[in-house]
């Protein structure tokens, strides 16, 4: 079975609802939120201004 591309790393809330979500293939974090009908979804950036990126550890794999 192939693996999903993105993988959910945090969520909070169940009416508004934040998420942060990685892409397996270049490591991008990106922020999702929902409230009501309305979402969104952006790439997190540091404190200088570029995105962040992460590795996931092989058991999230």
């Amino acid at each position: 079975m192939a693996k999903d591309r993105f993988v959910k790393v945090y969520s909070q809330g169940a009416i508004n609802v934040s998420e942060i979500w990685v892409d397996r293939e270049t490591g991008v974090q990106y922020l999702f939120h929902a409230s009501g009908n309305a979402a969104g979804l952006t790439p997190l950036l540091d404190r200088e201004g570029r995105v962040m990126v992460t590795y996931l550890k092989e058991e999230l794999d």
